[in-house]
């Protein structure tokens, strides 16, 4: 996490506060050159694929040099903030000229121009494991003669040899690409100055500088103009803006677009309705707001809908399980890691509450509290969306009455919930005002057959229908 630049001088890189995520966003700066600052402290807050998380400096110091400004997306591993640290001789006045043992430095931190590790793979929290545009990809040797030792490894492992080599591709990282891509530069035809054949900005800018004195009349516009004028403003935007407003899409919801793809055109989806009167489960709510053993606790419908979900994978626990399409396994899980669907300013999460089946009802209100609190204030946790195995939307708060809803990569199923609205309603034999639902069960095909999640779909129902069956089935 961090490196030592000279006898007084540490970079604090860019972690990976998730399971092999890429790149962070910092939001916020907590700090300014010049700061004193003490090892734990919160130093800037940043947004990943998966949650906001402030990340604290692990030394004592004072802040020479902030390497990003705030809404910046950073790689993981590249040095965000320089501080000297405490008992070294004084670091410079904030702004003056660094001394020769640091040379002055155009582009961010050099650590940014390491090759990232290899073998990881993006790991999208409350989403299961997705492709995304930000999955690092085996690497290649850069010359089919001569490959250096982490590609002859990777020839080997990959049972290549030679072949290979005389495939190879280029080692650059996507900002170097994107720059020669901009310089009109064939990465295959730059000579590699950085560690293990890794092509740097250096040397792309070094295969440029000739192509710059030479006559364009014939390149294309689109090549041309970087290297003619780089430093030219971006083009105006083609969009009316008085009628138009563009987001950038990126963290959470860049990370939801992502899964949410890759389920649907992964997962064979198959969606089953019921409709239900609900109407006793509603005055058991109400008098479990009374009950002193749940006094302090979030009381609502979802806390006893959770727990007919709850009963019923115990009923049925082949629900309970993810297709491994690597292995060509099913894998049963013998756990409930329940996820409850939150819909936050970033954008949708799905943090989940660890062994659910195993908690009693006034623990699990306890948890589904806590969960959507911390969701609403923008705290929750990488660790609290890792994991899930099944899945509760409720769009009922919307007032929606039902929905297809898409499974989290990882998972088998997923529970809607509609809208309870009080309609007219056949009860024992006359038609009545009766609190009634409908439920969507979205389950993957694979591995959950018809029959399979009718069941679980119909206990459910008949649980919320006759709340007495948590205490007979469960």
């Amino acid at each position: 996490m961090t490196t030592m630049t000279d006898a007084s001088v540490r970079e604090f890189k860019m972690p990976d506060v998730g399971e092999g995520l890429t790149e962070a966003e910092i939001l916020k700066w907590y700090v300014q050159p010049g700061d004193t600052v003490t090892d734990g402290q919160v130093v800037c807050e940043v947004e990943t694929a998966k949650a906001a998380v402030e990340l604290p400096i692990p030394y004592d110091g004072v802040v020479r040099e902030l390497r990003f400004p705030e809404g910046t997306t950073v790689d993981v591993g590249t040095a965000i903030i320089t501080v000297a640290v405490a008992g070294a001789a004084a670091p410079e006045a904030p702004g003056a000229p660094e001394a020769p043992a640091e040379q002055p430095q155009a582009e961010p931190a050099p650590a940014a121009e390491e090759p990232k590790p290899e073998g990881r793979q993006p790991v999208l929290v409350g989403y299961g494991v997705a492709t995304t545009s930000t999955k690092r990809r085996p690497r290649k040797g850069p010359q089919a003669d001569v490959p250096g030792p982490a590609q002859a490894i990777q020839a080997e492992l990959n049972g290549h040899g030679g072949a290979l080599a005389e495939k190879a591709r280029p080692l650059a990282k996507p900002p170097v690409r994107k720059l020669a891509k901009d310089l009109g530069v064939d990465l295959a035809s730059v000579t590699p100055s950085g560690p293990d054949g890794v092509i740097t900005r250096e040397d792309v800018h070094a295969a440029a500088a000739p192509r710059a004195a030479e006559p364009v009349t014939e390149a294309p516009a689109a090549l041309a103009a970087p290297a003619a004028a780089p430093a030219a403003p971006a083009p105006a935007a083609s969009y009316d803006t008085a009628r138009e407003t563009r987001v950038p899409v990126k963290g959470v919801r860049k990370a939801t677009a992502q899964a949410m793809v890759g389920s649907a055109f992964t997962a064979p989806h198959v969606t089953e309705f019921v409709t239900v009167d609900v109407t006793r489960t509603m005055r058991l709510v109400e008098e479990l707001k009374q009950d002193k053993d749940m006094q302090g606790l979030r009381v609502n419908p979802l806390l006893l809908i959770a727990k007919a979900l709850l009963v019923a994978i115990k009923r049925n626990p082949e629900i309970n399980a993810s297709w491994d399409e690597a292995n060509q396994e099913i894998v049963l899980k013998h756990y409930v890691n329940l996820g409850i669907a939150a819909a936050t300013p970033r954008g949708l999460i799905v943090p989940n509450i660890k062994d659910a089946h195993d908690k009693t009802l006034p623990q699990l209100a306890e948890a589904l509290g806590e969960l959507v609190t911390t969701a609403r204030e923008g705290k929750t946790s990488p660790a609290a969306m890792q994991g899930g195995t099944v899945t509760i939307t409720n769009v009922g708060v919307f007032g929606v009455d039902t929905g297809t809803p898409l499974l989290n990569p990882g998972e088998s199923a997923i529970l809607a919930v509609g809208a309870i609205k009080l309609q007219p309603w056949v009860h024992k034999g006359k038609v009545k005002p009766r609190q009634v639902t409908t439920l969507a069960l979205s389950f993957d095909h694979r591995l959950v057959d018809g029959e399979l999640g009718s069941k679980v779909l119909a206990d459910v129902a008949a649980i919320l229908e006759q709340p007495k069956r948590l205490i007979t089935w469960g």
